[in-house]
């Protein structure tokens, strides 16, 4: 069987192989192809800190559309040994709201990270951290930044304790403003600063 996912079709931005794990491929998320597995996970009840409970495959294409318009906001699929397995976004923290709640650095990146559903195999021991050691390898290293900052939602405590467990430094609880714009409406949100430096994931 043919992998969509795979080279020349789709080319990764970051390749990485874990002895026991497999190997992460992050791909620049295709809108339109990618729409169907990306609103099956975004519709689940898990996935409602997410924000796009109740919008339609379609809906969710032309957000995703949209994004991809923009130098400040980038969107991958992660796919584990050619199956989809998280929803990856980068962000620019000066050109997103967060920036009016901390003072932004040069060299920050803002991650934001929906893991696929576990599925009928059940709790996966070690995927998280797995995974979220690439996604890092690939902001700190990968495009050479110094810091990593995630927004979790504060009611998100599975997504906050998993960051920590990754080395992430809690910072203040904050409250992310209303945007309502033509192109995009994102609702007020209380939400836990997180942060990992550099030289804190890669030591030495």
């Amino acid at each position: 069987m043919t992998d969509p996912y795979a080279a020349p079709a789709r080319e990764a931005v970051h390749e990485q192989v874990t002895d026991g794990f497999g190997t992460v491929r992050i791909l620049p998320l295709d809108a339109q192809a990618d729409a169907g597995v990306v609103h099956r996970w975004v519709s689940e009840e898990r996935a409602a800190f997410w924000g796009m409970n109740g919008l339609t495959e379609d809906q969710v294409g032309e957000i995703y559309a949209h994004m991809d318009t923009l130098d400040t906001h980038h969107a991958y699929l992660v796919v584990k040994d050619g199956a989809p397995v998280a929803l990856l976004q980068t962000y620019e923290p000066d050109a997103d709201r967060v920036s009016e709640c901390y003072e932004v650095r040069p060299g920050d990146i803002g991650l934001h990270l929906l893991l696929a559903p576990a599925g009928d195999a059940g709790p996966r021991p070690g995927w998280s951290s797995a995974l979220l050691s690439a996604f890092v390898s690939y902001v700190l290293l990968g495009l050479d930044r110094h810091r990593v900052v995630v927004d979790p939602d504060v009611r998100n405590e599975k997504a906050i304790d998993r960051f920590l467990r990754e080395g992430f430094e809690a910072g203040p609880v904050v409250v992310l403003p209303e945007i309502d714009l033509p192109d995009v409406y994102l609702p007020e949100k209380h939400a836990q600063l997180a942060f990992l430096r550099q030289e804190v994931a890669f030591p030495g």
